[in-house]
């Protein structure tokens, strides 16, 4: 078993580490406590663009730095006692994905630095001060505001579907930016001539719920919102709108390569491994506070044209040649 693919519980972290630094003989090597949002497998493109990212830099897991991974879930109710756990073990720096996450693990310490990845509105969160001197310990890569993402979903996919008035939006009300998300889609849904039905979804018995009811009451389209529950759950909820012949837009790649319609977001493979840049830099003396945050580079549009042609959609020829990648 890959040393990732071990999800740590309180008392975890410093078995883990005592193993790692009996396994070489250079016990002064950095340690990293890595909390990802999402599951195991969910997450393996990020995982595996963050190690790229560190070999690129020269740091190799087990021999010149050691790691600790937790894999949250979209679970977050233990993430401050892992922190804990962690900061007891000595970790040397945090790197924590998602902006709940990222907020969590802010509180729990003002001293420990922390990278953070995929964080929507660093300020809003309480993470940073600005985005250029973000003041604290904590600094990284921030995702745009959900606003924009909710606005290019609804364009996107009323683009794609120009018959489309009625799109159901799935979302983790407990998620704050995806309540902003659901606020937008909502303001700019009547200058595009639509009408957005809000199912909400927060725990694996209410997504059941909501996509039941979703199917009842057959909108033309779904938006599903950017969440840590939701994508941890990508097959469920593809396999769902597939079966109900629901044409929908997603925020990550993972869907429409699973089988999903389309998707419009922030590349966050690429945002992990440019992480691990953030990580040498601190590791090697800068301070948090003096690292600017980065914002995306690679937003990408990426469309499942058997999708479409098993949906019946004929996707505008204007679409596809903007999109970053078609399947077909």
């Amino acid at each position: 078993m890959r040393r990732r693919d071990v999800i740590i519980h309180l008392g975890g972290a410093a078995a883990a580490w005592s193993l790692a630094a009996r396994a070489q003989e250079r016990p002064r090597i950095p340690k990293i406590g890595i909390i990802i949002p999402r599951s195991a497998l969910a997450a393996i493109d990020n995982v595996t663009a963050f190690e790229d990212g560190l070999r690129q830099h020269g740091y190799i897991e087990g021999q010149s730095i050691a790691i600790v991974w937790h894999y949250a879930d979209g679970n977050y109710d233990l993430l401050a006692a892992v922190v804990d756990e962690m900061l007891s073990a000595g970790a040397t720096l945090l790197v924590v994905g998602g902006t709940t996450p990222a907020a969590i693990v802010n509180r729990a310490t003002s001293v420990t630095p922390i990278v953070f990845v995929g964080v929507t509105d660093p300020i809003g969160a309480g993470v940073a001060q600005s985005l250029a001197r973000p003041g604290g310990n904590a600094t990284g890569l921030a995702t745009a505001h959900e606003e924009a993402y909710a606005r290019k979903s609804v364009e996107l996919l009323k683009e794609a579907l120009p018959w489309a008035s009625h799109i159901a939006l799935l979302y983790n009300v407990a998620n704050p930016f995806n309540v902003n998300f659901l606020r937008e889609a909502e303001r700019v849904a009547p200058s595009l001539r639509v009408r957005i039905d809000p199912f909400e979804a927060r725990t694996a018995q209410e997504l059941d719920n909501a996509i039941s009811a979703i199917s009842g009451k057959r909108p033309h389209a779904v938006i599903v919102a950017t969440d840590p529950f939701l994508a941890g759950r990508v097959k469920e909820i593809v396999t769902a709108t597939t079966q109900h012949r629901l044409p929908a837009m997603f925020g990550f790649r993972e869907y429409p390569l699973a089988g999903g319609l389309m998707s419009y977001g922030a590349n966050l493979p690429d945002m992990y491994r440019r992480a691990a840049m953030h990580v040498d830099r601190i590791l090697k003396g800068a301070k948090p506070a003096d690292l600017p945050i980065e914002l995306p580079t690679k937003f990408e549009t990426v469309i499942n044209l058997k999708t479409a042609k098993a949906l019946g959609i004929e996707m505008p020829p204007s679409l596809l040649v903007r999109a970053d990648e078609v399947i077909e």
